[in-house]
């Protein structure tokens, strides 16, 4: 179980990682940031042609019902995983 703490450090960890990630993996470290930070998805779902943002409420909307320390505890261990590689 991480503290806040630790889940702020792996955020800011991500920010300097050597490689990108995939698309798939970002959009894992967003839903599990949002989820982590805000709790389950709160805005309606993006209309249009705008398939990133799209890509990103459907990530998020996905972990709906998580709670915040399983969210941190995925997202940390995401990013060390990552930070391995």
């Amino acid at each position: 179980m991480v503290t806040k703490e630790e889940f702020e450090a792996a955020f800011d960890r991500s920010k300097q990682l050597t490689q990108k990630p995939s698309n798939d993996i970002l959009l894992k470290l967003y839903a599990h940031y949002k989820q982590a930070t805000v709790g389950d998805v709160n805005t309606e779902r993006p209309g249009g042609f705008d398939f990133v943002a799209i890509a990103k409420y459907n990530a998020w909307e996905a972990l709906k019902g998580m709670d915040t320390q399983q969210a941190m505890d995925l997202y940390v261990d995401l990013i060390k995983s990552l930070e391995s590689q």
